[in-house]
Order: structure tokens, then sequence, then C-alpha cells
């Protein structure tokens, strides 16, 4: 797995773990941690420290590839190497896969579509993104290495499966990824104000990250795969509002501040959910309040431990 250190990709190593697998990790740490991996160490194979861009081989029956900085905060403080890291770490998978006879599944993400003019998204939504502002690196990186990945699954055969993630939270998430869940836990924690962006009308769905797992697993384990596939759950929230829920589900004291909108931040942000119903029989299963109490719990375990 590229990026299991990472905050999804350490909740899928413990998953694949506790099902009997054998799992190698390969990341460089620029956004993983070491602490994700803590419960797990001596049941992990071979932990591979490098950047994915870099070339690396091994006898795999599959790949999962989640390698690449996700967040606003760290994509736009690298852009060159997310961009590299997107296409040439892909480009560095299907490579491997194609020496190994490995099926793939590949992280893609909604920021494919950019700031998008339909609603809610289809996989067949070709987008509506700046290819060169300040967000292009991770959007067009990205992009990028879906058609190196189906370029790879038609010219070479490799089984490549896109995923394309939305919205997901949950424990371990970095405090200061500078995405709204994990900011407005963290703020509403040490009862500073919580950041809206705009008026907080803009709107996105959240999936747990223990449905979006399951959901990743279902994409490996599929014999027909045709993508590639949503995943994210389908319940629109404005920012606004779940500012409110957070500050009401940790009792925080926090006030709202409000300031102005980023560069190309998406206005609506929903997927379409219909293929992963049919082809996978996945859709998500955890509230998001029940979700924002687990997570809001966890990120309290850690402050105490770490502080802020």
């Amino acid at each position: 797995m590229t990026g299991g250190a990472g905050f999804i990709g350490s909740h899928l190593v413990r998953r694949l773990l506790a099902e009997g697998h054998s799992v190698d990790i390969l990341d460089n740490f620029q956004t993983g941690s070491r602490e994700n991996l803590s419960h797990d160490v001596g049941k992990i194979g071979r932990l591979i420290e490098q950047n994915v861009a870099d070339p690396f081989s091994g006898a795999y029956d599959g790949i999962f590839h989640l390698a690449c900085p996700a967040s606003p905060i760290h994509y736009q403080t690298t852009p060159l190497e997310t961009f590299r890291t997107a296409v040439w770490g892909t480009w560095q998978v299907m490579e491997a896969c194609r020496l190994s006879g490995a099926r793939v599944v590949i992280a893609s993400t909604s920021e494919v579509y950019g700031n998008p003019l339909i609603h809610p998204q289809t996989e067949e939504y070709f987008g509506n993104v700046n290819p060169v502002g300040l967000r292009s690196c991770y959007d067009e990186g990205k992009r990028g290495g879906e058609t190196v990945a189906m370029d790879y699954r038609r010219v070479h055969g490799v089984d490549a499966r896109i995923v394309r993630i939305f919205n997901t939270y949950g424990p371990r998430m970095l405090f200061n990824d500078g995405r709204v869940v994990s900011n407005f836990c963290h703020q509403a924690l040490l009862g500073n104000p919580l950041t809206v962006y705009g008026e907080g009308t803009q709107t996105r769905s959240f999936c747990f990250v223990s449905d979006m797992v399951d959901g990743l697993v279902l994409a490996m384990e599929k014999d027909d795969f045709d993508g590639p596939v949503n995943l994210g759950n389908p319940v629109e929230y404005r920012v606004i509002d779940l500012a409110r829920m957070v500050l009401s589900l940790s009792s925080s004291p926090s006030s709202i501040v409000f300031k102005p909108l980023p560069s190309d931040d998406p206005s609506r942000r929903k997927p379409d959910i219909t293929k992963a119903r049919a082809i996978l029989g996945w859709e998500p299963r955890i509230p998001v309040e029940e979700g924002l109490l687990r997570t809001i719990k966890e990120f309290q375990d850690r402050l105490g431990r770490h502080g802020n």
C-alpha cells in the first residue's frame, strides 16, 4: 500500500491485517505519521520509506495506491512535488503492477471535478478545473494520474480500478491539514474561533473513514469493475451548519469567524453514488453526527497526549 501511514491508509492497513493479509507499506512520511502505524508494528511486512515517484518493485497480488498530499495546506506548499507524486507516482505504481501482475486500486479524488457545473457529480462528468490555479497541482495531477492508470489498462492490460474519494473524515486526521472537519474539531477543542470561509453556504458531503475503507476493499475484491467509481456520502451539508454541529457535539464555547473564500474553492460538492451501489453494493452507513462524535473523542485523546 502506498501512503499506508496516512489517514485513510492507516485505517485500511489495520483492516487488511485483521483479515489476515500480508501488507507492505510504501510511505515517505511527508503527511503520514509513524504514530498511525504504532499499533501495527510487528504485523506489517516491509516498510519501504521512499517517495512513490521513485521506482519500486515486489511480488504483490494487489496494490492500493493512496500516496499523495491531499489537503490544500500541504499540496499548495509543495506544488511541484505534489504534481510529480500524483502523475509520476501513479506511473511507478502501474509499472510495478505491470511487472508483477497485481491488481491496483487507484485513490483518485472528487477534485477531478473542480468547481462543478453539474450537481450531484456523476462519473461521466468531465469537470470544471482551473489548470493554472493554486489547486491545479493536485486537481490536474490527479486527473493526470487517472490518465496514466487508464492508458496502462488499455496498453498493458493492468487491472486498474479508479475510485474518486469525496470528503472523508475520522480519527487520525492531521490537526493542521486544513480540511474543514479537522479544522473545526481542532479549533473547537482548543476553544479557538471556528474559521468559516465565505458565508459558509458552500456545501460538502462527509464520509466516515470506516465506510471509505469498506468501499476501497470492495473495489479491490470485485471481479468485474467498470470505473471510475465515486465513493462518498451523498448527504449534503452547508459548511456553516457543520460548524454549528461541531460546536454542539463538542460542547465548545468557541465562536465562528468568517474569512474570504480561497481561490477556486468549489461551491458545491456531492457525489452521485449510483455506480458504487450497483457495482460494489456499497453506500455509507455512519451518520455524520456519530462520525463527528468519534472524531472529536479521538482528537481529545490525542490532544491530551501531545497538546496542540
